[in-house]
């Protein structure tokens, strides 16, 4: 069965951000995405995932490779100042690319 490159990209912020995170994967065309608590540390110190508040999120989504930069951009230009957040890409390959 044929593959289909695709793009990867996941998000990882706190959840104060979910509502416009999620606004902008509909806006950009994101046809879904898979949301899950995380925790860890890293340059802005420790985040448990026992408080929902507080904790961080993972977002995952696949798309296509220029979908994906589009939505790097709004990401460093409007979130990166205002969120505690990261966010990279895998290049992948896909079955049923339509799904995405």
């Amino acid at each position: 069965m044929p593959t289909h490159p695709m793009t990867l990209l996941t998000i990882v912020c706190e959840a104060h951000a979910r509502g416009r995170v999620l606004d902008l994967l509909r806006t950009t065309g994101a046809q879904g995405w898979t949301l899950f608590p995380v925790e860890g540390t890293g340059a802005q110190g420790g985040r448990p995932a026992d408080i929902p508040e507080y904790t961080n999120l993972q977002i995952e989504v696949i798309v296509k490779p220029a979908v994906a930069t589009q939505i790097l951009e709004q990401l460093g230009r409007d979130f990166f100042p205002r969120y505690a957040m990261v966010a990279f890409t895998s290049e992948i390959q896909v079955l049923r690319a339509e799904k995405f």
